[in-house]
């Protein structure tokens, strides 16, 4: 089943309104010019408007040239179908975030987030020699900013960020 970009582009939207209306509702911190309503706001207006841009189907002529040139470079007998189970991988990153949910107080954002990270991207085709180092390092990369820049703790569990 395949959706329009309308469709899509339009539910996109609502989420990001949703997320933008319910962030301006948080309250503010004292003494903070930026308190915990930027973010959700921030991300919100990007999902207004990357959802808009779809709906009104922006880019989607780069889409039809890259199709069509790699139609132009390969026979269409040449090209393997998908396995069955690849269409499970739309499952997924729901799946992950539920065990981000379960697991991430115990284990520690560090942990959780290197074991979602490699394994969404070994699931979705990525090298084990580029997956392990972005497990790695990314998730140092983000507990710094949540910790340093928006000043919100993530869960240490067993492995505590260093500084």
């Amino acid at each position: 089943m395949q959706l329009s970009d309308r469709m899509t582009g339009g539910a996109i939207a609502t989420l990001g309104a949703m997320a933008f209306f319910y962030g301006s509702q948080l309250p503010p911190v004292p003494g903070q010019q930026v308190g915990p309503s930027a973010f959700p706001m921030v991300v919100g207006g990007g999902l207004v408007l990357c959802g808009v841009l779809i709906a009104m189907g922006v880019g989607r002529h780069f889409e039809e040239v890259a199709e069509a040139d790699v139609a132009s470079h390969s026979a269409p007998e040449l090209l393997e179908p998908l396995p069955a189970w690849r269409n499970w991988l739309a499952l997924l990153p729901p799946a992950l975030m539920i065990f981000y949910a379960l697991v991430s107080e115990p284990l520690g954002f560090l942990l959780t987030s290197a074991i979602i990270v490699l394994v969404g991207a070994l699931a979705f085709g990525a090298r084990l020699k580029l997956a392990v180092p972005v497990a790695i390092v990314g998730p140092f990369v983000i507990n710094f900013i949540f910790l340093k820049l928006l000043r919100v703790p993530l869960p240490g569990g067993l492995l505590p960020f260093p500084w």
